[in-house]
């Protein structure tokens, strides 16, 4: 299963623990740093024609920079793009070279000046120049480094996220097991039910879109999605269901164009949009409820006018979470939920 980019982004920007950060920027400055020790020790005496004299000072600063130039950068193009994480990535990137840079200049311009200040020594324009180069190497390092980092953190929570949906199924499997002898039952009852009240129309009626719902929910749970023009059909059944109990005091308008019939959606996902007005609004002749269903902007919208109930609404809250984790999951985006102006409208991407 494919996972959503907003996902990616969440994980892309994920916090990195400080000890990875200090490790690797800890290994770099060593790796960097090792030539000047070695010439401080006289072990490589051809590495000196390179540099300006290493002193005890020098080593000391250089090493101290470094770490904390590679620890600036891994902080950087890590856990500070936190701060900007919402923005859309062309000025993720704009930002991430702008301070990028500036750390990079920053950082060498301060460590000329420190070297020279408390060193007492002006570095020449060779070791100047290799200075620069060096820490231009160290960035590009840490950069890849922490992507690197991103990428394990990615490949860690799809791990995380298979074996909690391995889980699920499991659970689901197991669950779809014990309550295999339900479906049976309740159709037979069904039919046992008309046979009874066969000769009032109306109550014959009712039971057969009953029955027709509760096939179609059963089928519908085995694929992902259903066609549009399936779940208008299956709406139509639920509407007529309500109507029977509201009569006039509830009612539906359906604006879909033809053109629109084969999208895919999730299944029962109006069917649940509308079963969610019904629940949180009140319903009565002075009061009564009309949920509109229309196109706009490649979004199905279901809206309807907040009329919320007097009394206590039993409700566990997860309806509209439900959906929005199956568009997340099947879909790879989100629904819009907004209740401004006195309007509560859910719209479900179409493509």
């Amino acid at each position: 299963m494919h996972y959503i980019s907003k996902k990616r982004k969440r994980l892309e920007y994920k916090n990195i623990k400080q000890s990875a950060l200090l490790r690797i920027a800890l290994l770099i400055t060593v790796l960097v740093n090792l030539p000047r020790v070695l010439q401080l020790y006289n072990i490589l005496e051809g590495l000196a024609e390179s540099f300006t004299h290493a002193s005890v000072k020098d080593v000391i600063i250089r090493i101290t920079f470094l770490f904390l130039f590679s620890w600036g950068v891994l902080q950087l193009n890590t856990n500070w793009k936190l701060l900007y994480s919402h923005l859309n990535i062309y000025k993720r990137s704009v930002i991430t070279s702008i301070l990028n840079t500036i750390l990079f200049f920053t950082t060498v311009f301060l460590l000329i000046y420190v070297h020279e200040v408390i060193a007492g020594e002006v570095m020449n324009y060779s070791d100047k120049g290799l200075l620069y180069f060096v820490y231009f190497m160290v960035q590009v390092i840490a950069i890849f480094t922490a992507r690197i980092l991103q990428f394990q953190i990615i490949h860690q929570a799809d791990i995380a996220e298979k074996e909690m949906l391995q889980r699920q199924n499991l659970q689901n499997e197991l669950s779809a097991l014990r309550n295999q002898i339900n479906p049976h039952f309740l159709f037979n009852s069904l039919n046992s039910l008309n046979s009874l009240i066969r000769d009032n129309k109306e109550a014959t009626n009712f039971v057969n879109k009953l029955s027709f719902m509760y096939r179609y929910i059963l089928q519908s749970g085995q694929e992902d999605f259903v066609t549009l023009r399936e779940e208008l059909k299956f709406l139509k059944t639920y509407v007529y269901l309500i109507k029977t109990r509201y009569r006039d005091r509830f009612d539906i308008e359906i604006n879909i164009d033809d053109s629109l019939y084969y999208e895919k959606i999730p299944a029962l996902a109006l069917q649940l949009l509308v079963e969610n007005a019904v629940k949180h609004n009140e319903i009565s002749g002075s009061n009564p409820l009309l949920v509109k269903l229309y196109v706009e902007n490649n979004y199905l919208v279901v809206e309807n006018a907040i009329k919320s109930r007097a009394t206590f609404v039993d409700s566990t809250g997860q309806g509209l979470a439900n959906i929005n984790k199956r568009y997340l999951l099947l879909k790879q985006k989100h629904i819009s939920i907004s209740d401004t102006d006195g309007i509560f409208k859910v719209k479900l991407p179409i493509n």
